[in-house]
C-alpha cells in the first residue's frame, strides 16, 4: 500500500504529527503495537495526573479546618481511584481513534518494522490480528517512544509484585503500607506524592547530591523541604547496589556516604529514566545512526536515511510529551513543505506532585557555567494574595534576566498551580520578551500570576508587595 507518510507509534508525537501531514493534505497511515495514544495517554502523563488529582483532593478534604469547614473524616476507596484513573485513559484512547477517522488516517495495529525502499524504508507490518502487510510510503516517522529503564545487574528489574516501574505503579491491587522510589526526578516524585497523601510511609533515594536534579538548586531545595514536611523521606547522595526480594518485602542495600544502609519495604518503584524502543526495528541493516540508543535526527527530524524522520522520547532529551508533538508537527510541515515553526522553542519542564514545580529556559547554576552576566529576581507565594487566600502560601518564583539586554533566559517555579503558569514565561521567552516587557503587563488581581510581575521587578530592586 502506499502513503505519503507512515507514522509508527500513535503517542502524542506520533498522533499529532499525523493529524498535520494529514490538514496538509498527505495521505497518512499509523501503524501502533498496543493503544492509541502510547505511554502518555494510557501509561504515563494522564493517568498519573488523575491519581494526583484524586490525592489532592483527599488532602483537601483532611484540612477542612484550614478553611473554617467541617465534616467527617474523610476516607478513600483505593480501588476506585485507580478504576477511574483507567477509565480517564480509556476516554483519551477513544479520543485519540475518533481524529484518526476524522482527518481520514489508516490505523494499522501490528508491529513495524523497517526495509531498505525507494523514496523511503518500506514498513513491514506484523498484524496483531495476523498476518502481514507491506507499506511503501514516501516518508516515514518514527515515534516509538521509551520504556522504564530497568538495572538487572542490581536486580531493578520489575516483577509485579515487589518491584514496580510506572506501569505498576498505576494499576496496584492493594496501597502498599511501605515503599521505596529509587530516583527522584519527575516520574518518582509524583509517584512519591501520590501515595503519601495516601498515608504510604515514602523513603526517595537519589544518587546525585539533590533531588529533582534537574531543576533549579533553589527549587531544588524548597521541593525537598515541603516534601519531607508532608512526610517523604530522602536519602541523596545514596548508590543502590542491590534489591532482594522475599515473598513479603523488597530490600533495597545502599551506599550514603561510604556507608551502608538497607532499606525493607512493601514495594519499590523504580524511576531512573529511560529507554528508547528502537531495538527490533531494522535500524541497523538501514544504517541509521544511533546515540546510545536514541536516533540521531537534524533540527527538522530528518535522520541520515532518506525519507525517515525521528521525533520525540526516541530521538532523545527532552522526555517529554509536549516536546514531542512540537517535533512531530514540524517534521510534519516540513515535509509537506509548509511554513515551518519555530525551530528551538523554549521546553517547559513540569513535576505535578503536591507542591508542583515548574521551569522553562536556563537555571542560575547554568547560567553561572556559561559565564553569562545575569540579574535574577525572586517572589514568594506567602506574600501573594490569592495564594494566601487560596491557602497556598509556599513556595516561590524566580526570573532569570540577560543584565545586558534585559532578556528573559529563565523562569522556576514552585507552588500550587505553577504548572498551568508557566507558559506565559514559555510565551515570553519565544516572543523574546525583556525584563521592561513583563514590568509593563498588566497582570489581573487577585491571581498567583502576580508573582511573576513581583519577581520581574525584584530584579532591578522594584518589587512593592514584599
Amino acid at each position: 500500500m502506499s502513503y505519503d507518510l507512515v507514522v509508527i507509534g500513535s503517542g502524542p508525537g506520533g498522533y499529532e504529527g499525523a493529524i498535520r501531514a494529514s490538514q496538509n493534505g498527505l495521505k497518512v497511515a499509523i501503524v501502533e503495537r498496543e493503544l492509541l495514544g502510547g505511554i502518555c495517554l494510557n501509561w504515563g502523563c494522564i493517568p498519573t495526573k488523575a491519581l494526583l488529582k484524586s490525592a489532592e483532593v483527599y488532602d483537601k478534604v483532611n484540612h477542612l479546618g484550614d478553611y473554617g469547614l467541617k465534616a467527617e473524616k474523610a476516607g478513600f476507596d483505593f480501588t476506585k481511584i485507580v478504576e477511574r484513573s483507567r477509565a480517564v485513559a480509556k476516554q483519551l484512547n477513544g479520543g485519540v481513534g475518533y481524529l484518526m477517522k476524522k482527518n481520514k488516517i489508516d490505523v494499522i495495529e501490528g508491529f513495524a518494522t523497517l526495509e531498505a525502499g525507494k523514496d523511503a524504508p518500506k514498513v513491514r507490518v506484523k498484524l496483531n490480528k495476523g498476518g502481514e502487510q507491506v507499506l511503501e510510503p514516501k516518508n516515514v516517522m518514527l515515534a516509538v517512544g521509551a520504556r522504564a529503564r530497568e538495572i538487572p545487574a542490581i536486580g531493578a528489574v520489575s516483577d509485579g509484585e515487589r518491584i514496580w516501574t510506572y506501569r505498576n505503579a498505576l494499576t496496584p491491587t492493594a496501597l502498599p503500607k511501605t515503599m521505596v522510589v529509587i530516583g527522584s526526578g519527575a516520574i518518582g516524585i509524583e509517584f512519591a506524592s501520590f501515595y503519601t497523601s495516601l498515608g504510604a510511609d515514602v523513603t526517595v533515594i537519589e544518587a546525585l547530591d539533590r533531588i529533582l536534579p534537574v531543576e533549579d538548586q533553589e527549587v531544588s531545595a524548597e521541593a525537598k523541604k515541603a516534601f519531607e514536611k508532608r512526610g517523604i523521606k530522602f536519602r541523596t547522595g545514596a548508590k543502590v547496589t542491590k534489591l532482594e526480594k522475599s515473598k513479603d518485602s523488597v530490600t533495597v542495600n545502599l551506599e550514603v556516604g561510604g556507608k551502608s544502609e538497607a532499606l525493607k519495604a512493601d514495594v519499590a518503584i523504580v524511576a531512573v529514566g529511560i529507554v528508547a524502543n528502537t531495538e527490533n526495528l531494522g535500524l541497523e541493516k538501514l544504517g541509521v545512526e544511533l546515540d546510545r540508543g536514541h536516533v540521531k535526527n537534524d533540527s527538522h527530524g530528518k535522520t541520515n536515511v532518506k525519507g525517515l524522520f525521528a521525533i520525540g522520547d526516541c530521538a532523545g532529551p527532552p522526555w517529554l510529551a509536549h516536546k514531542a508533538s512540537h517535533e512531530a508537527v514540524h517534521a510534519a510541515d516540513y515535509m509537506a513543505g509548509k511554513k515551518l515553526s519555530n525551530l528551538n522553542p523554549p521546553i517547559p519542564g513540569c513535576t505535578y506532585a503536591t507542591p508542583e514545580v515548574a521551569s522553562v529556559g536556563i537555571t542560575e547554576q547554568a547560567a553561572k557555567e556559561q559565564k553569562l552576566d545575569v540579574k535574577i529576581g525572586r517572589f514568594p507565594f506567602k506574600a501573594n494574595g490569592k495564594a494566601i487566600a487560596a491557602g497556598e502560601p509556599g513556595g516561590f518564583v524566580k526570573v532569570i534576566f540577560d543584565k545586558k539586554t534585559g532578556a528573559l533566559l529563565g523562569a522556576h517555579m514552585i507552588g500550587a498551580n505553577v504548572t498551568e503558569m508557566v507558559q506565559g514565561f514559555c510565551l515570553a521567552i519565544t516572543m523574546e520578551a525583556t525584563e521592561e516587557d513583563l514590568q509593563g503587563t498588566i497582570f489581573p488581581h487577585p491571581t498567583m500570576s502576580e508573582a511573576i510581575l513581583e519577581a520581574s521587578l525584584d530584579a532591578d530592586g522594584k518589587m512593592i508587595n514584599l
